[in-house]
């Protein structure tokens, strides 16, 4: 696939973005364009390896050696054909999709893997820019009625997987826009809504409904949309946030990461004049619990802030620079990554625990933190290391620490089974009630947007085969 020696003649291409100093005064995105005819030597890079890994790195099982060669060519159109049709929204992967194909990608065996996410984003685009992506012309309308709860990706999937097949599908959003976490949870410099917002309006003309602003549950009950429609479609998500249940836990400056991210995102979309105070970074001391990516997004949005100071500290080791022993290709590399958020400025620490919030008055000053040597991983055990103890400032705490599960009360109203670890119980995305159905994180517990597409066009499979049998 792609140019027969492209992988020995052209090295990756690392993507360009705005300068720090420039791109933390904005909320937009900062990657800087790149040339079509640096797309094109990109996708000359993907080999003919015979087996294509990543089509099992992916989740949603992308033909990307097959879109690749299309781009080399310079068939955009050939190539937008090949990822839609795995593919419902790679506008969103394109941009904030860890790119697990990349992962396993067989170049990347011993050399920088084919750049998948960039190109799979310039072919999205590219569609978008040239018209090419349209609504769903629906020939043949079924008569069955389906209500998706909760419009992130994964209820997106689901919906726009259904009304293609015909049926008429409802989505139901507690916020006031839809998108879930897409919309409130990823910062704008990371996912511009007006992308999100664009496939949302394509999903209404091709007849998709969407109710905004209303909380199955409390809103309209479960039962009620039980009774309305043919199928039923839970993508509540995981967003029963993990707390941190030290001594000084009551204090005021401490939040759950999701909750800091919505309300900067709700001001930078318009739905909120300001961010209260009492969450604002802007002149505090910052200090954000948990490593990954939602921590790093509490990062990069203190630096737009004007934080004092931002450290982001994490319970386990810090990652090898390359991948262990224990860690082969094509597994997920587990190594020490830097986000574009954490470059532009923070003091990153491992194998701390935070043994307790320090305060005057009600309000945070401080965290007791302590070294850690871990004994044994996978019994999840560690050490306090004798003398590290100690205070530093802080005044905004963030968790980003991950979440234990949906939240249970449109589970209970339903009376769907739940596993041990509280997702919905399923089998192949029927819940134990045959007209309900579950995906993405309600399901399968908290994971990246990739897999919530997947979920959905899984789970839209089993909704429409039961649908057939009405």
């Amino acid at each position: 696939m792609g140019q027969v020696d492209g992988f020995l003649t052209y090295e990756r291409h690392q993507l360009q973005y705005e300068e720090v100093a420039d791109r933390v005064k904005h909320y937009e995105e900062f990657v800087k364009p790149v040339s079509e005819k640096e797309t094109n030597e990109q996708a000359a890079r993907c080999m003919d390896c015979g087996i294509p890994f990543c089509h099992s790195g992916c989740p949603l099982g992308n033909k990307i050696p097959d879109f690749n060669d299309a781009v080399y060519r310079g068939e955009f159109k050939e190539a937008w054909g090949i990822l839609k049709s795995t593919n419902n929204f790679p506008e969103f992967t394109g941009r904030i999709c860890p790119a697990p194909c990349e992962g396993s990608c067989v170049l990347g065996i011993n050399n920088d893997p084919v750049s998948i996410e960039h190109v799979e984003k310039t072919i999205a685009e590219t569609a978008w820019a040239e018209g090419w992506e349209q609504p769903h012309d629906i020939k043949v309308k079924t008569g069955k009625t389906v209500a998706v709860v909760g419009s992130g990706p994964a209820g997106l999937a689901v919906a726009d997987q259904l009304c293609k097949q015909g049926h008429d599908v409802t989505v139901y959003e507690r916020d006031v826009q839809a998108g879930g976490l897409l919309r409130f949870g990823i910062p704008d410099f990371k996912l511009d809504k007006k992308v999100v917002q664009r496939r949302i309006d394509q999903m209404k003309e091709s007849g998709i409904k969407f109710e905004l602003g209303v909380e199955i549950g409390k809103d309209i009950q479960a039962t009620e949309l039980e009774d309305k429609f043919d199928a039923l479609v839970l993508t509540t998500g995981a967003t029963k946030a993990r707390d941190l249940p030290i001594p000084g836990r009551e204090l005021e400056g401490i939040y759950p990461a999701m909750k800091f991210l919505k309300a900067n995102s709700s001001v930078v979309q318009g739905e909120a004049d300001e961010v209260p105070a009492e969450l604002h970074a802007g002149g505090c001391n910052v200090v954000v619990i948990g490593g990954g990516d939602t921590g790093s997004d509490c990062v990069g949005t203190s630096n737009r802030h004007g934080a004092k100071s931002i450290t982001q500290i994490e319970l386990l080791d810090k990652p090898s620079e390359s991948r262990e022993t224990t860690n082969p290709w094509p597994e997920w590399p587990m190594i020490l990554r830097t986000s574009t958020s954490q470059k532009e400025g923070v003091e990153r620490s491992w194998s701390i625990l935070t043994k307790e919030f320090i305060g005057e008055n009600g309000k945070l000053t401080g965290l007791r933190l302590v070294d850690v040597e871990w004994t044994d991983k996978s019994k999840f055990q560690f050490n306090e290391i004798e003398g590290s103890e100690r205070v530093v400032p802080c005044e905004r705490a963030y968790l980003a620490i991950g979440f234990l599960g949906p939240e249970q009360g449109i589970l209970e109203q339903l009376g769907v089974e739940t596993t041990d670890r509280s997702n919905v119980k399923d089998n192949m995305y029927q819940t134990s009630k045959e007209n309900i159905f579950a995906a993405g994180d309600c399901r399968r517990g908290q994971s990246l947007v990739v897999w919530a597409i997947s979920e959905g066009r899984k789970a839209a499979y089993s909704v429409n085969k039961y649908l057939k049998t009405l």
